[in-house]
């Protein structure tokens, strides 16, 4: 799937491929224009990429090949196992979480699953978990916190699942505890925002020691089209909708309401998902030996005292 700001860049490559094709079929010596071309392919990637608009982030974060929770773990990790149900309600797809091993350090990996195929999306509700998703998820952290193992939280989804279903089963009481509870975790807490970030449905699994996000992600309290047909009664303002929300990765470090940017591969994080996986896991390995510096006591306290201090208000 290419996005609209992609073709230029897709149409030189194509170009590039027939004129190798063409050299190696008519044994002609191109090799100078290829090194031009590559060049002028190189220094479109840059212009584009280095100047998207925040609309165009969006579109980035959802890209149909931009790897998932899922693809993360299993690269990230020598050995997983998932863990699946809430003891209570069921086993909620969209949520996924189990033991994984890097290296000799041991950590529970969250996530919130997309699917790739239309098969895999009904499975996986589009990554929009339900009450029994938050509250097994939050069962997973509590067995991190009982055998004192560091969590790891990647955070996609367009949203808690707002069906009616959902609200019954208590989906604002499943996220309020997540939240709650996840401060006072006395185990290491590592969030990154992998793709989509929105709404309660994130914050509800983003109560971290440290709250990363991959360059080409977005984190707010509503999504562009649902922001836009609020105030205009129409997805046609969500480009508007969007520079208003300033939800990217740079706007929120820049609000001081993450800690950190995990800067993708030249045109995203689906163009070398091994790069990404490497850099992921780099970040991971990084944050947790500064955070195993502190006590269980001073985590909690830096973690509760770092979101008490966003925003502003008056009395």
């Amino acid at each position: 799937m290419l996005l609209e700001f992609e073709k230029p860049i897709a149409d030189l490559e194509e170009k590039l491929k027939d004129m190798k094709e063409l050299a190696q079929e008519s044994n002609v010596d191109v090799s100078d224009a290829v090194k031009s071309l590559e060049n002028r392919i190189k220094q479109l990637k840059e212009d584009t990429f280095q100047n998207l608009t925040r609309w165009q982030r969006v579109q980035l974060s959802r890209h149909a090949d931009r790897p998932y929770a899922l693809d993360y773990i299993y690269s990230i990790t020598d050995e997983f196992v998932e863990l699946h149900g809430d003891r209570n309600f069921g086993d909620d797809k969209a949520m996924v979480g189990g033991f994984g091993l890097v290296g000799k350090e041991s950590f529970m990996f969250i996530g919130q699953q997309k699917g790739r195929n239309t098969k895999q999306r009904q499975m996986r509700n589009f990554g929009m978990a339900n009450p029994e998703g938050y509250r097994k998820a939050l069962r997973l952290m509590k067995l991190a916190e009982k055998f004192k193992k560091p969590i790891v939280v990647l955070i996609d989804t367009p949203g808690a699942f707002p069906g009616m279903e959902a609200e019954e089963r208590g989906q604002g009481e499943a996220i309020a505890r997540n939240i709650r509870d996840m401060f006072m975790l006395k185990v290491p807490v590592i969030c990154i925002i992998i793709g989509e970030g929105a709404s309660g449905g994130a914050l509800g699994v983003a109560i971290g020691d440290r709250v990363l996000m991959l360059e080409n992600t977005w984190y707010s309290v509503i999504s562009p089209e649902s922001c836009s047909s609020i105030l205009w009664h129409s997805w046609d303002f969500k480009e508007q909708a969007a520079e208003a929300l300033k939800l990217t990765a740079q706007d929120m470090l820049q609000f001081k309401l993450v800690d950190g940017i995990i800067e993708e591969p030249l045109g995203g994080a689906h163009t070398d998902p091994e790069a990404i996986y490497q850099s992921v896991k780099k970040e991971i390995l990084s944050q947790l030996k500064e955070l195993q510096k502190l006590s269980p006591e001073e985590r909690v306290d830096q973690r509760i005292e770092k979101f008490s201090s966003m925003g502003v208000y008056t009395g």
